[in-house]
């Protein structure tokens, strides 16, 4: 079964108000199996619109990560960034085809 990921992008209005939902989410990630493989690390942004901060979060299946993102506890740390951020999420399957070689 192909494993589940977010793929985000946000910026941060006011990075103090943001740590009480960085607080709030560790829960919900943490019952739905989930693991950051990019967190707000340094980045290039060579083609395209960027945001400040970006995030990878790999969950163990899609319908954990869609689980997640829809479950009462996430749903609350939502309110908690909605006025001190703007985001990009995507919830998106991984690929377990063919690689190049």
């Amino acid at each position: 079964m192909a494993k589940g990921y977010w793929i985000v992008r946000v910026d941060v209005a006011d990075p103090e108000k943001y740590k009480a939902y960085i607080a709030a989410n560790a829960a919900p990630l943490g019952k739905f199996g989930a693991r950051f493989l990019v967190r707000a690390g340094r980045f290039e942004n060579p083609e395209g619109a960027s945001r400040t901060r970006n995030a990878v979060i790999e969950f163990p299946t899609y319908q954990a990560a869609l689980d997640c993102w829809k479950s009462p506890d996430y749903q609350e740390a939502i309110k908690l960034r909605a006025d001190v951020s703007t985001i990009d999420l995507i919830v998106i399957e991984g690929y377990e085809g063919p690689q190049p070689s």
